[in-house]
């Protein structure tokens, strides 16, 4: 075991085994009420890497950090619009109790796909992380399982995916056409999900495509803030809208930019062209590289605490 885990130590990343063993950590298909759709799941280990770069010009990425994280799963690929449709057509979630009155969005006053493309497997976009969220909530109610976005750390983990280069692929972005949708591949639009490589824990679409929302909140001091050897840490919350912590890139960015430690913070201008008044909370009009993906903690919280955390993070 020692070898095993000095040979893991020439990485950034040490995988944990206490609980990957575990027979019920494995693979799984969550399947979405009334319908015939399921999100595919994956493990990802118990571990600890460094979240961050030291040697970035970009001083939000500094300084690098020990940083332990529990197991989880995570999806597999972006939530897409024919899995996001259910949540949003579902009409028991503004008005049965049953399900706690959990809001539906408002409709769109447009279509904020611009014609990229909707049913058959495409990535859902143009929303807001409250939007996501809610949506995480909603299955709960429906599944009894606790969904989640992932923190920042935990998205960078499970890029990482046990490396400890640039790109989970190495440190040569000429590779990069092989694993993401982005400037150079895209048609400056995005694709349907899963068409690229996934990395070694067989996530697909980490970087491009989409830009995935995180839990936390932006700062650009936030890695100030961590300590070495931190475990499971998440952003202070903030009493402002903006600006929350994505990650990944989209297919509109550049290959230099799709690395796994760059942050990306949202931004009031991607509501810009909204004509309401007020602007809709929901909806990004000017976020069509904007999506999510979910995951789901191995230790599950109480009813209570599950209730808090949405309560905390929506409101509600």
């Amino acid at each position: 075991m020692k070898l095993l885990l000095l040979a893991f130590c020439l990485f950034s990343i040490t995988i944990l085994s206490a609980q990957t063993t575990a027979k019920d950590f494995q693979p799984y298909e969550q399947s979405i009420p009334a319908s015939s759709l399921k999100i595919k799941m994956t493990p990802i280990p118990a571990g600890s890497f460094t979240l961050g770069n030291n040697n970035s010009s970009t001083a939000d990425e500094k300084p690098a950090h020990k940083i332990n994280i529990s197991a989880f799963w995570m999806g597999v690929y972006e939530i897409t619009h024919d899995q996001y449709d259910v949540f949003f057509k579902d009409e028991l979630t503004s008005v049965n109790a049953d399900v706690d009155a959990v809001t539906r969005p408002t409709p769109q006053y447009i279509d904020l796909s611009w014609d990229m493309g909707r049913e058959g497997g495409f990535p859902a976009n143009s929303m807001s992380q409250l939007n996501a969220l809610m949506f995480c909530r909603w299955l709960y109610k429906k599944t009894g399982i606790f969904y989640r976005l992932p923190t920042e750390a935990e998205w960078e983990y499970a890029a990482h995916a046990g490396t400890s280069d640039k790109y989970f692929f190495g440190n040569d972005s000429s590779s990069l056409n092989e694993y993401a949708w982005f400037t150079t591949n895209s048609s400056n639009k995005y694709q349907k999900v899963g068409q690229k490589k996934p990395n070694a824990w067989s996530l697909y679409d980490m970087l491009g495509n989409l830009t995935e929302w995180t839990i936390d909140h932006y700062s650009n001091d936030y890695y100030n803030k961590l300590k070495d050897d931190a475990t499971d840490p998440m952003a202070e919350i903030l009493k402002t809208k903006y600006p929350h912590t994505l990650k990944g890139g989209s297919y509109r960015d550049k290959a230099e930019d799709l690395y796994v430690a760059n942050r990306w913070s949202s931004d009031p201008s991607w509501n810009k062209r909204d004509p309401q008044i007020p602007k809709s909370k929901w909806w990004l009009t000017d976020g069509a590289h904007v999506g999510f993906r979910i995951i789901r903690p191995l230790t599950q919280p109480t009813k209570e605490e599950a209730e808090a955390f949405y309560k905390k993070y929506i409101g509600k």
